[in-house]
């Protein structure tokens, strides 16, 4: 894995667990919320590659 992979999955992990932590979000959403977010911040840091 690319360094710059690792660190979007970790930022992604750090915001959903601040989520689940203030109760923003239930366990149930994780998949989704946790995928929404991952392509967020992967769009943030690398907005000219295509998926």
């Amino acid at each position: 894995m690319k360094p710059e992979d690792e660190m979007i999955l970790k930022v992604s992990k750090e915001i959903i667990l601040k989520y689940i932590e203030i109760g923003r979000l239930a366990l149930g959403n994780f998949d989704e919320a946790f995928r929404s977010v991952y392509q967020t911040v992967k769009d943030t840091v690398q907005p000219d590659k295509k998926n």
